[in-house]
């Protein structure tokens, strides 16, 4: 294999949701865990199913089954723990996956103007043309509250 043809291959992980499989970039994945407790809470965040406890870290669960295939996952097998850039930082989330991943080297087909926000590129694997997954546009971001002081904590400037 020459030169050209490795810089334009990259490794992803495979994974599954239901009955489809997706890919996520391999340098975007932090591990894969099996499932843990998930502590739920009152929120307004549709996307997010609850918290995970991951290395010291609270990790958002965002089940992405039900945006990608219009059903949520019966079983989750796995948590896929992935990157994602929000504003200036990067974050985990974590993706429950339904059933085993893998690890592969593919060609990207960068997405064209006509595809969804949520695909970053394609790859054909198996005789299967597979969406890779840009995570920043299907799981929420972090929300800009606006800071708003009362006016006791207001500086008085004076001219």
């Amino acid at each position: 294999m020459s030169w050209t043809e490795q810089s334009e291959s990259r490794s992803c992980v495979l994974l599954r949701l239901g009955e489809r499989r997706f890919a996520v970039a391999a340098e975007q994945v932090a591990e894969l865990v099996a499932p843990s407790r998930m502590f739920r809470f009152a929120h307004h965040t549709p996307q997010i199913d609850g918290v995970i406890v991951r290395r010291g870290r609270v990790v958002p669960v965002c089940d992405l089954a039900e945006q990608l295939t219009g059903k949520k996952i019966g079983s989750r097998r796995f948590y896929l723990i992935a990157t994602r850039r929000q504003s200036l930082k990067m974050d985990w989330i974590a993706l429950p996956v339904s059933g085993d991943c893998e690890l592969i080297q593919a060609d990207l087909t960068p997405a064209g103007p006509s595809d969804s926000p949520h695909v970053a590129a394609w790859i054909s694997h198996g005789g299967e043309v597979i969406e890779v997954l840009n995570l920043s546009a299907l799981t929420p971001g972090v929300v800009e509250t606006p800071v708003h002081l009362s006016p006791a904590t207001v500086p008085e400037v004076h001219a």
